[in-house]
């Protein structure tokens, strides 16, 4: 099951995904680094740095490459951490020392504030887990588009890797 809805007024993205894998399985493909370099990133994009400090305050930091071998990386700290049920923490662009810049630094169009905020939640559902997103803060329009489309292509490849 893939939905997602785009409430652009308030600049909000909501995407629910059911996986064929325990929650705890879905849990550890969100925290386990080696797990994450599996999926993140749209399709055909690898992820050849994945950092992360898992604990309330800890920070993360991501590199997705593209085919052509452009990097993008972001970083964001972790707010609020259940393990196995909720994972809240900030999104932003950065550079490869994990320095906050803004969008426009990757061509990025759209009045993107510096700081987005992710909550994912994991529910045991039939034998599955279903994963709730909502990712907040994006413009209107295009940019929630394309993050709309980035999103459900990495958890096409997050499916893959579940199994």
């Amino acid at each position: 099951m893939a939905e997602a809805t785009l409430t652009e007024e308030r600049g909000r993205l909501f995407i629910q995904r059911i996986f064929a894998a325990s929650r705890e399985q879905v849990w550890r493909a969100w925290t386990d680094p080696e797990v994450i370099a599996q999926w993140w990133g749209p399709a055909e994009f690898t992820a050849p740095v994945v950092k992360v400090d898992l604990r309330e305050g800890g920070r993360y930091l991501f590199a997705m490459r593209s085919p052509e071998g452009q990097e993008v990386w972001s970083t964001g700290e972790y707010r609020e951490i259940v393990a196995g049920e909720r994972l809240v923490f900030t999104d932003s662009f950065a550079n490869a020392q994990g320095n906050v810049v803004p969008a426009s630094t990757y061509g990025m169009s759209g009045d993107w504030p510096l700081e987005l905020l992710v909550t994912v939640t994991f529910e045991e559902h039939s034998g599955g887990t279903k994963m709730t997103l909502r990712h907040e803060g994006i413009p209107a329009g295009e940019p929630i588009e394309q993050v709309e489309a980035g999103w459900n292509e990495s958890f096409d490849r997050l499916a893959t890797v579940l199994g």
